[in-house]
This record gives structure tokens, sequence and C-alpha cells, in this order.
């Protein structure tokens, strides 16, 4: 059997593993582990998991992850999202469809300050799906909305996608984050428009208009000033240069732990339970990093990427249309396997041949951060995108009374505004490099 044919049985076997739900880090690691045995044999495997292991969780850049996740834990535990919510909520409910838009907005600032798609999700839906159905929202709007705005966690910093992208292509952290801003608000724009477009054309899936006073909006702003706080010193600080994006997570979970104990909306017990799930997570996330390199590693003895790569530029296709096929494969991986483990598995062997074309003369530096920007506007869609989408299944488990193919049929009219915002990144990287050209 020759090695390009061993790397195809490693990556079809590990399609088939997460298929049957096998742990994504288990399912990436034995068929890799397998394949590099097959390759190279038994000592050499030893060889590479003797280094290879401690090298991966021993990086430095890496520390930025769990401690923004932290962050993000003490801001649920903290009480923070229902104050998000309910300021948005105070601003838009004058319109129709004003809550599920709400929701969307509250979803996008949860998301900038808890750096996950499913915290943001499951916290905020918590907060707004009871209030929604109160008041007479269908269930497919509620639902959707929800699920749909809990999807910009995947691109709004500080996401650990995103910076898992950047520490994987050497791209620095806080450019990055700058590329990430105008593409997510696009998508906050697009989603807004979508959810008035559905309630115009359809007005049964939301209740008349409830225009909150002027005390109203006033009391639930004053609410919302420690996530300014939070936002304004951690980011701000990152993107000053008054210190790195490590540091700025570090000073964003002293400050969320001072804040909450100020306003005593935290304890023993929930500082207990957002470190508990932070270890958790983190863990995960290292597993996945491991079972993500061990098969990398082997696919890399099997020369399957160097082949992809030469197959690619003997094509003579054109770059758009290149790029154009790389995304619709990330939207069918997005069937079986949820964003980390995409970018883990894909962007060592597909960013050096995206690398080696030319994009609208982008320099290197440009096209690595306009590509990264393309693959978690993906990484979105296929959080919400049939048959699995996650952020679907995470609100099906906190609103039973809804068929989950109710929130299918709901997340379409969004699923379309992200094709339109795909298109328009794809063809005008301008969207996702003037903020770093002009801040940096």
């Amino acid at each position: 059997m020759s090695s390009l044919q061993i790397g195809l049985l490693m990556f079809g076997g590990m399609l088939v593993l997460m298929a049957v739900r096998v742990p994504i880090a288990i399912a990436m690691f034995v068929p890799g582990a397998v394949g590099y045995v097959a390759l190279s044999g038994w000592l050499p495997l030893l060889s590479h998991l003797k280094g290879a292991v401690y090298g991966r969780v021993s990086v430095y850049d890496l520390s930025v992850i769990p401690l923004f996740m932290l962050m993000g834990g003490l801001a649920v535990q903290g009480g923070l999202a229902k104050a998000l919510f309910d300021f948005a909520n105070a601003v838009l409910g004058r319109f129709r469809g004003g809550m599920a838009m709400a929701g969307v907005l509250a979803c996008a600032a949860f998301g900038s300050i808890s750096g996950s798609t499913v915290a943001t999700t499951a916290t905020i839906a918590q907060v707004a799906y009871p209030q929604m159905r109160r008041i007479g929202y269908s269930g497919r709007m509620a639902t959707a909305a929800l699920a749909t705005g809990g999807t910009m966690g995947v691109l709004l910093p500080p996401s650990v996608t995103l910076m898992v992208y950047a520490i994987l292509t050497e791209q620095n952290i806080t450019k990055m984050f700058l590329a990430a801003y105008v593409p997510a608000l696009l998508a906050a724009a697009g989603y807004l428009i979508a959810i008035a477009v559905m309630v115009r054309l359809q007005p049964q899936h939301a209740p008349a208009a409830q225009a909150a006073s002027a005390a109203e909006v006033l009391q639930a702003g004053l609410r919302v000033w420690p996530i300014l706080a939070i936002f304004g010193v951690v980011f701000g600080g990152i993107y000053g240069g008054v210190f790195t994006a490590t540091e700025g997570a570090a000073i964003g979970v002293v400050l969320t732990l001072v804040i909450t104990l100020a306003r005593g909306e935290i304890n023993r017990a929930k500082a207990a339970e957002a470190i508990r799930t932070t270890a958790q997570t983190s863990g995960m996330i290292f597993l996945i990093f491991i079972g993500a390199d061990m098969i990398n590693a082997a696919l890399a003895l099997s020369q399957l990427p160097a082949q992809l790569a030469q197959v690619v530029s003997h094509l003579q296709l054109s770059p758009l249309l290149v790029m154009a096929g790389v995304m619709l494969f990330y939207v069918l991986l997005g069937c079986v396997m949820d964003e980390m483990s995409m970018i883990l598995l894909t962007v060592p062997t597909l960013f050096p041949v995206i690398m080696g074309m030319d994009f609208f003369g982008l320099n290197p530096a440009d096209k690595a951060l306009w590509f990264g920007i393309l693959i978690l506007t993906v990484c979105e869609i296929g959080m919400i995108f049939p048959p699995v989408g996650l952020n679907v299944y995470v609100m099906n488990g906190l609103a039973r009374d809804v068929p989950m193919a109710e929130t299918y049929r709901g997340v379409v009219p969004f699923l379309i505004t992200d094709a339109v915002r795909l298109a328009l990144l794809i063809l005008f990287p301008a969207l996702a490099l003037t903020l770093v050209h002009r801040l940096t």
C-alpha cells in the first residue's frame, strides 16, 4: 500500500469515527497513530510522542486560551449576561422583532467577553428565551435568532478559535483581533436585517413592539458599565500596545472577578464553578490539539498535503475558484466536526496551499489574516448549518418544546445573509484588513 493510500485511509477513518460520535481528540489521534506506525513503525511513533505532547502543551502562547475562558466563565457566573440582554432589549424593544434583535446583539456583546460560542448561546438563551416565549415569539424565531447570534463568539475577540488560528499560522493575535471586527459587525447587521425582514413577511412569529421608557433605557444602561470597563481596559491595552494578549487576558480575569465580587453577584461556589468549567474545556481543547498534531504528523509522513498542493498548482485553477472550493469543503466538514477540530486539522494542510497563490496582490501577512477571517466565517456558518449545527443542538437542549426542524427552518434567512457576507469578504479583502492597516 502506498503512503498516499495510507494517508487517505487515515483521513477517511477519522471521519468515520467522528460520524459515530467518537470524541474528536480520539477520532484524530487513533487513525494518526495507526497511520504513523504503518508508515514508520512503533519506535518512531514512541519517539515522536515523547517530545510532541510536551512540546504542544508547554507553548506559552497557548496560556491565553484558558485565561480568556476563565474571564468568560466568571462573567457567566457573575450575571453580566442578563444586564447585556436587558439593555439591548430596552433599546430595541420599540421595533417589531426587537427582543430577537436584542438577543443577537447581547450574544455579540457577551461573545466579546466569553470568547466561546457554546457558552454565549447557552448563557444568553437561558436569559432571553423564556422572556421571548412569554410575550409571544414563535419557537422558530426565538431559537433560530439565539442560536445564530451565539455563532458570533467564533469571530469576535477573544474567540478561542481565532487565537488558535493565529498561533498555528504564527500570526500576531492583536492583528487577528482587529481583522475580525468589521466582519463581525457585518454579521450582526445581516442578522438584524434578516429578523426585520422575517417579522415583516411573517408577523405571526413576533409580537407587536413594546417600547421602553427613557428612564428604563437609562437604568438598563447603567447596569452594563462593567462590561464596557472590562472591554475597554483589556482590549484598549492590547491594541494600544500597553500589554500583550496574554497579559490582557490575565488582567481581564482579575477585573471580572473584582467587579462581580463588588456587585455581590459571585461567591465562592460560583467562582469554583467557573474554574471547573474552564479546566474541563481547556483540557478538551488541549487534547484536541494533541490529537490533531498526531494525525497531521502522520499525514505529513504520507505526503498527502504536499500531493494536494501539487495537484492544485498543476490544475491551474483561478485562485478565487480554489478559495470557493476550500470554503465549500469547510461547510461540508462542519457537518461532522466542531470549529476547533476543523482549524487544527485542516490549517496545517490548506494554509501553505493558499499562501502559494496570488489573491488580489495581497502580501503574505495580509493574506494570512484574510484567510483566517474567511475560515472563521465559515466556522460560524457550520455552527447552525444542517444537519449538525452545534448551536442548534445547544438551543434544542434548552428549548425542548421546539422541534429541531423548526429551528433549522428559522436559521435559513440567517444562512442567506451569511452567504452574502462570505462572498463580500472573499471579493473585498479590505473589509477585514482596513482596521489592521489603520491601527497597527
